[in-house]
């Protein structure tokens, strides 16, 4: 996304590079922050254009306006993603998915009954044999957002894996590879 924002250089950086310099104090300023309608803003990565610097009365930095190129995320509804397990609880597990964080709600993972291990911190299925633990890389489904730009540790977002070709990666394989061998052996039968 190309953005355009205002940048102030300190009197300390004045003899630094400009370039460089402006960059590195837009990443501080920029990364990691949250607006509602651009999502978050994951790294500025290429300055366009900066305008003239501008020292303001009683303060010896320089102000430049710069145009900016930025990768961001934003969480569409309905969007499928990746992310890896940060966190497993009673309630569900929190799914990493770049700068933000989602929750699966022990609802939301299968159809099967699922228990918590405290112990082991992991969520169990009663039937299936399954488990959910930290470190455990998921494909889910975001069906609720709630972005907070105030405070981006507290946006929510929702996410399910109770469709086709959502769940843990390992689940997904085995159920491919037990489909291919069924397969095998249905030829090998025929």
């Amino acid at each position: 996304m190309k953005l355009v924002d205002t940048v102030r250089i300190p009197p300390t950086l004045l003899g630094e590079e400009v370039m460089p310099t402006i960059k590195n104090a837009l990443r501080e300023k920029l990364e990691g922050q949250v607006d509602k309608k651009l999502g978050s803003l994951v790294a500025v990565y290429n300055i366009d254009e900066v305008g003239e610097g501008h020292i303001l009365v009683g303060d010896g930095a320089v102000y430049y306006d710069v145009t900016f190129e930025a990768v961001m995320f934003y969480p569409e509804l309905q969007e499928i993603i990746e992310g890896e397990v940060v966190e497993a609880v009673g309630f569900g597990v929190f799914v990493g998915m770049g700068p933000m964080d989602g929750l699966l709600h022990v609802s939301q993972i299968t159809d099967d009954f699922i228990s918590y291990d405290a112990k082991n911190a992991r969520l169990v299925t009663k039937n299936g044999g399954k488990s959910i633990t930290e470190g455990d890389h998921v494909r889910a489904r975001i069906i609720a957002v709630s972005i907070n730009e105030r405070e981006p540790k507290e946006s929510k977002i929702g996410l399910t894996m109770r469709q086709t070709a959502l769940g843990r990666l390992q689940w997904l394989e085995e159920a491919r590879r037990k489909k291919q061998s069924q397969a095998v052996s249905g030829e090998e039968t025929a």
